[in-house]
């Protein structure tokens, strides 16, 4: 039997935890971090195949030595400036393993694709959605895992697939390039293509590298995601054991670079209406007698009942966005944080009571986006989640591009709780729609993509991902129908029931700017 004396970091092993059940499981974990408190030992263990902020320390008597598996040595990994790789090598390590997370759990619940819908058996109703020529070929559907990676990137797609916004070809070739990209397409591809402005942020090298803090080239990838080839030790693990924000305690999921001083304190205070933190609990109230702010410091421009939404400059409230993304990382794994908030707006929602505005979650969007982004972060914050608040910023987001008179979609890769909330909107959504058409002169009615993607906003390739998802596109006697089996039509119902806060435009006071003239900034 193993002694916990040869337990180092990147050795893997079984770890006690506890399921959703409150049952015992022993899953594989990696050891990250080992760290001496008097009288005994404490391991830093990441559960392999499950999301980081499962993450935790645990003491000897969790861990299973009969079956530790030492890390293998290896040749230090050089990486592109010639330096080693910071990570501890561990056994069977597959390079591909974190890139397709997210993509793994929704799987489990996509309908199977390769089938029809029966409509003997059924009552159905048919919706056509577009007419094509019967000498078109017709596409096969994707499997489940290629209409999941569909979903996860919606945008991408080849050069040559969609070249204009407003181009008169039909929709079916559309769908067929959708279906026939799908499986030889990377998941992250490199797209040459992409202009982004110099001033707009940067990935890591990018605002590192000049010393006004203005990057000196542009960047090449979404505005908040994070590049994986700087993880290391440090970033992932949790600094922060507990942070307490007005009435509630929140416990962390991931790294957040709060400064080094305060990583170690048992707690860590927020003051709820300006974000400021501070080290102890006197500290706090002795900032609260001098702190006026009772809501967040930017114009509101909606409020219905006890919700309210601030939209916040990034330039002009510099000090609160940054400590709101300091916060939004302790949740938020897959984006990076930059200092840098001139290029952003935040928007803020609130819940009203007689002590003020409390912060409930936010969303943050490029005030130029070349790819159509209007949402950069998202997040609800953990003690108001599964409240439907998650689908009411989403809402809110499409409501603006919808006064912008564009249409949007949310930066790539999503989380896996953010990819969930996205596609049930997207679904009920879509569905919303196509149960109110009516029948035109006692015929199908019919309604087109781009026709819906201008009724909601949703991009158009999120609109076709979401069919497919829904198994809803058929080809039937030379054009594309959709059909809404009973089961669909009934779990959209129960759906709509349970989701009683929806966004009215008529409380929506918003007027957008042309964020191109520099003047604005």
């Amino acid at each position: 039997m193993a002694d916990s004396g040869e337990i180092v970091e990147g050795c893997r092993l079984p770890v006690l935890r506890k399921n959703q059940e409150h049952e015992d499981e022993w899953p594989l974990a990696e050891i990250l971090s080992v760290k001496d408190i008097p009288g005994r030992k404490l391991y830093y263990v990441h559960y392999i195949d499950f999301n980081k902020r499962l993450d935790e320390w645990v003491t000897p008597e969790r861990l299973d030595m009969k079956k530790l598996q030492l890390p293998k040595k290896e040749a230090k990994t050089p990486t592109k400036n010639g330096l080693p790789g910071s990570r501890p090598s561990s056994p069977e390590r597959d390079p591909m393993q974190r890139k397709t997370v997210d993509l793994s759990l929704p799987t489990a619940t996509a309908p199977s694709r390769g089938k029809t819908i029966p409509t003997t058996k059924r009552k159905a109703e048919s919706v056509s959605l577009v007419t094509v020529s019967l000498a078109t070929p017709v596409p096969s559907l994707p499997s489940s895992t290629e209409t999941t990676q569909a979903a996860v990137y919606p945008a991408v797609r080849d050069t040559n697939t969609f070249t204009q916004k407003c181009n008169t070809r039909d929709d079916h070739e559309q769908v067929t390039s959708l279906t026939t990209n799908g499986t030889s397409r990377p998941l992250i591809p490199s797209q040459p293509g992409r202009k982004r402005k110099a001033n707009c942020g940067g990935t890591d090298e990018d605002s590192q590298d000049s010393s006004d803090g203005i990057p000196t080239a542009p960047r090449m990838t979404g505005s908040l995601v994070s590049d994986r080839s700087h993880d290391d030790i440090i970033t992932r693990m949790k600094n922060i054991d507990c942070i307490e924000l007005g009435r509630h305690r929140l416990k962390p999921w991931y790294f957040s670079p709060y400064p080094q001083e305060l990583t170690a304190l048992p707690i860590l205070y927020l003051c709820e209406f300006c974000l400021k933190y501070l080290k102890s609990l006197k500290c706090l109230q002795r900032h609260l007698t001098k702190c006026n702010l009772r809501h967040p410091p930017g114009n509101e421009i909606y409020r219905k009942g006890t919700i309210s939404f601030f939209e916040i400059d990034g330039r002009k409230n510099k000090t609160y966005s940054q400590n709101l993304c300091l916060l939004a990382k302790c949740f938020l794994d897959h984006k990076t944080l930059y200092y840098d908030t001139d290029p952003f707006l935040f928007y803020v929602m609130t819940e009203y009571d007689s002590k003020g505005f409390h912060i409930v979650g936010y969303f943050s969007k490029e005030k130029e986006s070349t790819e159509d982004y209007n949402v950069a972060c998202i997040l609800t914050l953990p003690p108001y989640q599964r409240r439907g608040y998650g689908k009411l910023l989403i809402e809110f987001s499409y409501e603006l591009s919808k006064v912008e008179g564009k249409t949007g979609t949310p930066e790539k890769p999503l989380s896996d709780l953010g990819l969930l909330s996205y596609r049930s909107y997207w679904s009920q959504t879509i569905l919303e729609i196509l149960m109110d058409l009516k029948p035109d002169n006692g015929e199908r009615p019919q309604i087109t993509i781009n026709e819906i993607s201008e009724i909601t906003s949703v991009k158009k390739e999120d609109v076709i991902s979401t069919l497919q998802y829904l198994n809803l596109i058929n080809y039937y006697k030379g054009q594309y129908i959709l059909t809404l089996s009973e089961d669909i039509v009934d779990g959209h119902e129960r759906a709509m029931e349970k989701r009683h806060l929806r966004i009215d435009s008529k409380c929506l006071h918003f007027t957008p700017k042309d964020w191109s003239k520099r003047g604005k900034w």
